[in-house]
């Protein structure tokens, strides 16, 4: 999509998300950057919980991550993701998937990203707890998350079948379903419906509870802000702190370097 890779700031882009490193089109720079994306631009749905509309389309999105400072669901973050991704070279498949995470469906409410190298790879900036380096798409078995400085998730596995491809992520030693997806590219338009979906059925978590999530470090830590406590995973640990309702905007602009959009109420 040369038209989304043409209206990036690509300087303005990796000021954002603090990437320094020199940039080539490689397995290492793609680790960089995916893991620098999840530590500066939240996992959020707080716009979506405000019941302000939000938008697909690249430019929606990466004004959102670049210009307002704001994280945003998977439409706009591996949206942005893939614009940016496209601007300095790689070449970039927009994946429609469908999460399993409560249960067989086949419903798409999920887009991926599958980046070529020597190899494809999958790349996920916007499904909030998950892997924070590129996995191999055409490698059979387990795979080891590793992000810099030996953090990662866990350990994940793609499985084949007639459906599609599964992403799953090993729990207790046996593969959990986390989205189900084809390798067939999409346009962002595709993804309008399930967007204008998620957003407007008022039985859905996204409408009902605000939070913002990003990693810390290395990629193993991680910060998350619900409606009435502040979540801390740091070495292993976890630790929950309350936040009530009136210190809730400045628990948000502590850790996420934001502020709520207008006209929310953390108690609606």
């Amino acid at each position: 999509m040369a038209d989304a890779a043409a209206s990036v700031d690509v300087d303005a882009y990796l000021r954002r998300i603090n990437f320094t490193d020199a940039v080539a089109v490689d397995h290492e720079t793609l680790r960089g950057l995916q893991l620098a994306h999840l530590k500066a631009v939240p996992f959020e749905n707080l716009d979506v919980y405000a019941r302000l509309r939000v938008r697909t389309d690249t430019a929606w999105s990466v004004s959102k991550v670049i210009e307002h400072e704001r994280g945003g669901w998977c439409f706009e973050l591996n949206g942005a993701f893939a614009a940016l991704l496209e601007a300095l070279g790689f070449p970039v498949v927009r994946l429609a998937a469908a999460v399993l995470l409560d249960g067989p469906t086949t419903v798409v409410d999920h887009l991926a990203l599958e980046v070529g190298l020597d190899e494809p790879y999958l790349v996920d900036v916007g499904f909030g707890e998950s892997f924070v380096s590129p996995l191999a798409l055409n490698r059979a078995g387990p795979q080891d998350d590793v992000g810099f400085g030996g953090g990662g998730s866990g350990t994940y596995e793609f499985l084949a079948s007639p459906q599609g491809t599964t992403l799953t992520r090993h729990v207790d030693g046996v593969p959990a379903a986390q989205y189900r997806f084809k390798r067939v590219a999409h346009q962002m338009s595709d993804f309008d419906a399930a967007s204008d979906h998620l957003q407007s059925d008022p039985e859905l978590p996204w409408s009902q509870k605000p939070f913002a999530t990003r990693l810390l470090g290395s990629g193993a830590d991680r910060v998350t802000l619900l409606r009435d406590r502040l979540k801390l995973h740091v070495d292993g640990e976890l630790t929950e702190t309350p936040v009530a309702a009136e210190d809730w905007a400045a628990t948000l602009a502590e850790w996420f370097a934001m502020e709520p959009p207008p006209g929310m109420e953390v108690g609606g």
